[in-house]
């Protein structure tokens, strides 16, 4: 069983039950579920990005892309890793999973993101990692291309209805046709 997907609420879930979708005693939860964000609060400040994400992220702005981040991840643990990592020098628009009313698989955050920047959603390029990812793309109208790593419950992108499997973010621009 994956313990990673879905957000911290679930993955606390898992630790306290061992069950992928059960659900604990909520006494139990609400003391467990602070615990946890303190500490990964903590070590999140010492994540680092998959390699090639700054090659790929550097080769897409060369090519005058803007880009933007969208994360299921709460805003208080998003930023700081972004600035951390060295990532948020790169993004015009960062949406965590707190920033608007829905987040992925909803279409909202894509939708969202598309007015930001002016374009309409069939412009906008998807790259994930999940099935979330997968599903919020299509739902906006959003071509969608994943990477073969991440988090995707553990499952194998196999099966998922993407557009292009990419072996990082540089290997996009091979396939991005810009009108």
């Amino acid at each position: 069983m994956s313990y990673i997907g879905n957000g911290i609420g679930w993955l606390v879930k898992r630790a306290l039950t061992g069950d992928m979708y059960a659900e604990p005693e909520a006494a139990l939860f609400q003391q467990a579920l602070p615990v946890f964000e303190k500490h990964y609060g903590d070590v999140l400040l010492h994540s680092k990005p998959y390699d090639g994400v700054f090659a790929g992220l550097d080769a897409m702005k060369a090519a005058g892309f803007r880009l933007g981040c969208i994360t299921n991840k709460a805003a208080r643990f998003t930023g700081p890793l972004l600035e951390g990592s060295g990532l948020a020098q790169y993004f015009g628009i960062v949406l965590s999973g707190d920033s608007l009313p829905e987040k992925k698989p909803h279409p909202m955050p894509l939708l969202h993101a598309a007015n930001f920047f002016g374009v309409p959603a069939a412009r906008v390029l998807m790259i994930g990692d999940s099935q979330n990812d997968v599903i919020a793309a299509h739902a906006a109208g959003c071509p969608v291309f994943c990477v073969p790593y991440g988090y995707n419950h553990g499952q194998p992108l196999d099966g998922l209805d993407v557009d292009a499997v990419i072996a990082n973010l540089a290997a996009a621009l091979l396939l991005v046709k810009r009108t």
